[in-house]
């Protein structure tokens, strides 16, 4: 039997009048039902010529859409000048290809003030205020910034706010981040482009359930600051910082009290510091590395410390190395770094470090704590002569679980034999940056106050001669050493053990403890 012949065209109608019927007897059923879930900011006024200040026609979009029950804000192409837009819950600001958000110039006047802060700033400035950005929002829910559009900084400073002593805000009068929220969750900023942030380009404060997805930020300051924070995903992002950090979590004092971050996963993610401005017009220009350039850092700001965080597959270009850094008392704990590349890397590869600034309230900020640590399969190329990987705690405090696996590092070399015997100073209440302590004694692996050290499989080579010591180790409690390969150079003492205990070496020929 012939199976029937289908007319397509016949049958779609037929399905179309089906949903259109059903619909319209829900409509009779349920009363008038509005599908308008598109706000189109060029119905509210907005211009998009980068002349008029638009921002007042995009937040009158913004509330039309919260006040509907929610829905997307749209951008079609054009130049958006604006001062604070104000997001809102179960909002999608999206910025279309072809779109820019163009940060107003100071003189407008069109940043929203610094709210007040009435309690001790135990934290930077830009760390403190909120309101003072070009997009922002606080106590949201849902709320998500997306589309293959970009936001221009434009006239944000990357001065850092700072209290003085005035608490109804900050000193500077004018916009400094990019993207501020706070006490916020569910958030999602995905697709979009930030050129010149500000001091921040993103800062994220007391949020949970955070999703960071295909950024592309290239920024004359931090990148991205996850502060306070708890499940949050940063993945498949391009962040190129060559002022400060990349990528940078902390866990500040900026909600009056100890806040720790955790359950963190920053994953094929690239960081680097190349000239502003570079990254994005592919020329890629190095520039020269000053207090902090395009890294990947936890820290300085640890007073609620960090837990079960995870860095994978990640690449660093042109900037420092990776840096752990818990100085404020909190605990870090249970942190795993993998399958990192680097390049042409300044100041150190790899820097790991417990002090005690313990920057908060008086008689409430003890000494903090740093253990479970596991860094592994990481090749570097290029790494700077000043210092090799440092490992350190504080004294009476140290590091506890630390182990370094699976890690190749070609280093630049020319150190010198008084370099390596000039004592070391300790960190203790100072600042947590290598560069401020000065040239490291050892070339390759600097360790001090650590309570289980682990090193397997590591190896490390010079481009020109070192005469400092590949491997200095002082006040450690259980070193474990297997397959360790450093240059052996004629006349030169390869490591320096002091105050070591319980150590147990294999595979490392030019280490002898009988000596």
């Amino acid at each position: 039997m012939a199976e029937p012949v289908i007319n397509m065209k016949r049958f779609f109608r037929y399905m179309v009048c089906c949903l259109l019927g059903f619909n319209g007897i829900a409509n009779a059923q349920q009363g008038p039902v509005s599908f308008k879930t598109f706000y189109n900011v060029r119905a509210y006024g907005a211009k998009g010529d980068g002349k008029q200040l638009d921002s007042k026609a995009i937040d009158k979009a913004i509330n039309a859409c919260a006040a509907a029950g929610g829905g997307t804000v749209y951008l079609p192409a054009g130049t958006y000048l604006s001062g604070s837009i104000h997001l809102k819950s179960n909002i999608n600001l999206f910025i279309d290809a072809g779109a820019t958000i163009l940060g107003a110039p100071p003189e407008l006047k069109a940043y929203d003030n610094a709210e007040p802060f009435t309690d001790t700033a135990y934290q930077d400035g830009g760390h403190t205020y909120f309101h003072n950005s070009l997009i922002w929002g606080e106590h949201l829910t849902n709320v998500s910034v997306t589309g293959r559009g970009m936001i221009n900084g434009g006239g944000l400073t990357s001065k850092d706010n700072e209290h003085k002593g005035d608490p109804t805000g900050g000193a500077i009068g004018t916009g400094d981040k990019a993207i501020a929220i706070k006490l916020s969750s569910n958030i999602l900023i995905r697709d979009v482009t930030i050129f010149h942030g500000g001091h921040f380009a993103i800062l994220l404060t007391g949020c949970n359930m955070v999703t960071l997805d295909n950024l592309t930020i290239d920024t004359n300051r931090d990148g991205i600051d996850i502060d306070c924070c708890t499940n949050t995903m940063v993945s498949n992002c391009r962040v190129n910082s060559p002022n400060d950090d990349a990528i940078c979590p902390k866990s500040s004092y900026a909600l009056n009290r100890p806040f720790i971050t955790e359950n963190l996963t920053i994953v094929n993610c690239q960081v680097s510091g190349f000239r502003e401005g570079t990254l994005l017009d592919g020329t890629m220009i190095p520039q020269k590395a000053g207090w902090s350039n395009g890294r990947i850092k936890f820290g300085t700001e640890s007073n609620g410390g960090f837990r079960n965080c995870v860095v994978t597959n990640c690449t660093f270009r042109a900037c420092n190395g990776l840096a752990l850094e818990e100085v404020d008392g909190g605990i870090m704990d249970n942190i795993i770094v993998s399958n990192i590349t680097m390049m042409d890397i300044s100041h150190y590869p790899i820097y790991v470090t417990l002090g005690r600034r313990n920057r908060g309230p008086k008689g409430t900020t003890k000494m903090g704590v740093a253990k479970n640590i596991l860094i592994s399969n990481i090749s570097v190329t290029g790494a700077d002569a000043m210092s090799g990987i440092q490992i350190t705690g504080s004294p009476g405090y140290p590091l506890e679980n630390i182990t370094l696996q699976n890690i190749s590092i070609e280093y630049k070399g020319s150190g010198t034999k008084e370099q390596g015997e000039k004592p070391f100073p300790e960190l203790e209440r100072g600042y947590p940056e290598p560069f401020l302590l000065g040239p490291n004694p050892a070339y390759g692996l600097f360790a001090r106050h650590v309570k289980g050290l682990r090193l397997f499989n590591l190896s490390f080579t010079t481009k020109t001669r070192d005469d400092r010591p590949a491997l200095i180790v002082t006040d450690v409690n259980g070193l474990e050493i297997d397959r360790f390969k450093v240059p052996q150079v004629a006349g030169n003492e390869l490591y320096r053990f002091t105050d070591v205990s319980n150590a147990d070496i294999s595979n490392a020929a030019w280490i002898d403890l009988k000596k």
